[in-house]
């Protein structure tokens, strides 16, 4: 393919999009295949000789589409939102025309500098405190990650360097493997699973600090206080702390302000996990459910949930940057370049796990500037009215109940009864594949999720959506 076919083929090929996207609620929200669908679909080798790009695009439709689950269908409300919009879209295309592998300010300028630019926009649009904030005197600043699970999980491993290097420091005979043997880091029991595999990654052991219906599900800091001084006198180092704002259950708030303090005085790190609620922080309205974040050394949320920037682009910032580098920072001669010691520039591979890493602050540069916070504050807001819709149509059924607030975009209801009755319930509506829900556990009950998530969702979908669920239920009860 030259640029000449590549022109006209780019301009199919969005086409393609536009028409797939336009008319993606005509779909089953959820595919009808079996697992090993494909494989029978396609040759069991590569072809010696090119296929025609014609007969490329004809096996979209045969081969891909019938495996698909729509994940921006207006009629799916499972897990969180996956973000995307036509200027990410395009800003994609330009990231991968360019194809940079921005490991270091020298493998490609723009890349870093953009990004460290993008995070600091980020950041006050979020009001973040100062200390965050690249371009101030503070010692901290951003960092794009590919997902939530590797800035926890570099959050984590950051943490435990410092704690054994602030440990040797004032006993330096004492063997390192006593110290790390001893380490022990904490999170909610509604903490994303991929926090405790960051502990299995780091080798340290991770506690479940327990929560209540009562309490709305968020850890206090009076219950983390007492787990942390009953390991310190069993012998054990506590280290880390994961406190999550808007858990994947039930949206659920950690009481950072209560956390950060204890954390402080211990000098354990806090890490703030808001994956899907940290987009809402743009807006007034939502921004004091992260009061406390100046208690923090670190704090993540996900642009591609919920801000409208597509996967992969999970935003990053610490308080002091040399914690990260001080874990990370390896310097083959290979990779050195002239600037790396000037002070001046950032160089991001010693801020990530993978050295690799692609120009995803082009996305962020392109929807920043085409809607503009306000477009951004507006979108966010039209999600949560949706939400708040959906529960006052739940509310008004006696047969059913809401399990946890509606703070967000997020509602978690069930039908009153046995766990059971809500399985077959949540069966028959995802096997009908109109609509397509999750369920999570709360104080031993089973709940269905129902999130708002693509872009193109009005009050019409969420409307279909309970009628079908509240028919279905009817038909349960018959």
């Amino acid at each position: 393919m030259d640029a000449t076919e590549f022109r006209r083929r780019g301009k199919e090929m969005v086409d393609l999009i536009a028409d797939y996207l336009e008319n993606i609620e005509q779909r089953p929200v959820y595919p009808n295949v079996e697992p090993g669908y494909l494989r029978s679909l396609i040759p069991q080798e590569a072809p010696e000789e090119p296929d025609t790009y014609e007969d490329v695009v004809k096996d979209i439709e045969r081969v891909i589409m019938p495996g698909v689950t729509h994940w921006h269908s207006p009629y799916f409300y499972a897990y969180f939102p996956t973000a995307s919009s036509f200027p990410a879209m395009l800003a994609d295309m330009l990231s991968g025309a360019i194809g940079c592998i921005g490991f270091s300010w020298a493998a490609s300028p723009a890349c870093t500098e953009l990004e460290t630019v993008m995070m600091d926009w980020l950041g006050k649009m979020l009001k973040l405190p100062e200390e965050f904030i690249a371009g101030t005197h503070g010692q901290g600043g951003g960092v794009i990650q590919g997902t939530a699970s590797e800035a926890t999980l570099v959050a984590l491993l950051a943490a435990r360097s410092r704690t054994v290097r602030i440990i040797l420091a004032n006993d330096p005979q004492r063997p390192e493997t006593d110290i790390t043997s001893k380490l022990v880091a904490y999170a909610s029991d509604q903490a994303h699973c991929s926090v405790e595999r960051a502990g299995m990654i780091g080798g340290v052991r991770m506690k479940k600090i327990p929560t209540k219906q009562s309490n709305k599900y968020a850890v206090h800091g009076e219950t983390f206080l007492k787990m942390i001084q009953e390991d310190k006198a069993a012998g054990l180092i506590p280290f880390y702390l994961c406190a999550t704002l808007g858990t994947t259950p039930s949206c659920a708030f950690d009481r950072i302000t209560e956390l950060g303090p204890i954390c402080n005085a211990e000098q354990i790190w806090m890490h703030i996990d808001a994956a899907y609620a940290g987009s809402s922080f743009i807006c007034p309205e939502f921004r004091p459910l992260l009061n406390g974040i100046e208690f923090a050394d670190s704090f993540n949320f996900n642009p591609h949930k919920w801000l409208l920037v597509n996967f992969d682009c999970s935003t990053m910032w610490v308080r002091d940057r040399s914690d990260l580098i001080g874990a990370f920072k390896m310097d083959p001669l290979y990779l050195k370049h002239d600037h790396q010691e000037s002070g001046l520039i950032t160089d991001y591979r010693h801020w990530q796990i993978p050295l690799g890493r692609r120009f995803r602050s082009l996305k962020m540069w392109f929807v920043f500037r085409m809607y503009g916070l306000k477009g951004l504050q507006d979108y966010i807001r039209k999600h949560v009215e949706l939400a708040k819709e959906f529960e006052t149509l739940v509310r008004a059924d006696p047969r059913f109940e809401i399990s946890a607030d509606v703070i967000l975009a997020l509602v978690c209801f069930r039908l009153k009864g046995s766990n059971e009755m809500n399985e077959v319930l949540l069966k028959r509506i995802n096997n009908g594949k109109k609509i397509h829900l999750v369920p999570c556990q709360l104080s031993g009950q089973f709940v269905l999720r129902f999130a708002i998530c693509a872009r193109t969702t009005e009050s019409r979908h969420v409307r279909e959506a309970w009628r079908i669920i509240s028919q279905l239920a009817e038909e349960g009860y018959m």
